[in-house]
């Protein structure tokens, strides 16, 4: 398996299809690389080079006990382009993989366009200067969840991520079956610690970082990462920045709106 080697010696598998402009894709909590595939196609055969990886601790990438925090998982983004050698990518992060993206930005610089999909910047947890924020219990229930039943857990996780209720089906048993299957290859620690770095990491900081075109797509009815405190806080404070809003999208917009995201991708980059 093609794999890059950070500067902790942590060894990071990734894939590169097409050829043309770099375009890095970098993928959500629980999942890997392979969440991205619909897009990764649709890219690299308009045209473009596209890169994508699996974070440390999940997919087919290594399982170190330490590195889930932001700092160090931009400087693996910073390897896995060093060693791709590619300048100025454009940069495109979904949900937990927005984090990435913005810590990047801050410590690296370097990117020609940025796309943040259903991301958690510019900060998720409530505390007193971010009252509208989404409370510590939930995020302890998620982790609790995890340590008692990992599997049953994120059973249920997923249908929330990508909107499946009673009614609604969005996405296929196999498609929830398949991501549960994704999710399960991360290991324990990694899993439990990125909800720790994803949810009380604060971006505000990092904004900015993004001076570059900046295009933010995010589901109105997101129960993941809600729409209010991310993506349109997000468009406020960056100037320049486009928001697409997907009316009565769930979180999981990569399978959901599959064909939507690919069409909006490559018209951001395309323009």
């Amino acid at each position: 398996m093609p794999m890059i080697e950070t500067d902790d010696g942590t060894a990071l598998y990734f894939k590169e299809w097409g050829d043309g402009p770099a375009v890095i894709l970098i993928h959500g909590w629980p999942l890997s690389a392979d969440s991205w595939d619909d897009q990764a196609m649709a890219i690299a055969e308009h045209g473009y080079r596209v890169i994508a990886y699996d974070r440390r601790g999940f997919g087919r990438s290594d399982q170190p006990w330490e590195g889930y925090d932001y700092d160090t998982l931009a400087d693996d983004l910073a390897a896995v382009i060093e060693a791709c050698d590619v300048e100025d990518p454009a940069l495109v992060g979904f949900s937990m993989g927005g984090g990435e993206v913005a810590r990047y930005l801050t410590r690296h610089g370097g990117a020609s366009k940025v796309a943040l999909i259903a991301s958690v910047v510019p900060f998720l947890l409530q505390t007193p200067d971010h009252a509208d924020g989404v409370p510590q219990a939930v995020f302890d229930t998620i982790t609790d969840g995890i340590e008692k039943d990992r599997a049953d857990f994120l059973k249920g996780f997923l249908k929330d991520f990508y909107g499946v209720g009673l009614i609604s089906a969005p996405v296929s048993d196999a498609q929830l079956e398949w991501s549960l299957q994704i999710a399960l290859q991360a290991g324990l620690k990694g899993t439990i610690d990125c909800v720790e770095a994803f949810s009380a990491t604060d971006f505000r900081p990092d904004l900015a970082s993004f001076t570059m075109p900046t295009l933010i797509i995010h589901g109105t009815a997101d129960k993941t990462v809600p729409i209010e405190i991310t993506a349109r806080a997000a468009a406020k404070a960056i100037p320049h920045a486009r928001l697409v809003e997907y009316d009565g999208a769930p979180h999981g917009l990569l399978a959901t709106h599959k064909n939507e995201i690919s069409r909006d991708l490559i018209a951001f980059l395309d323009s």
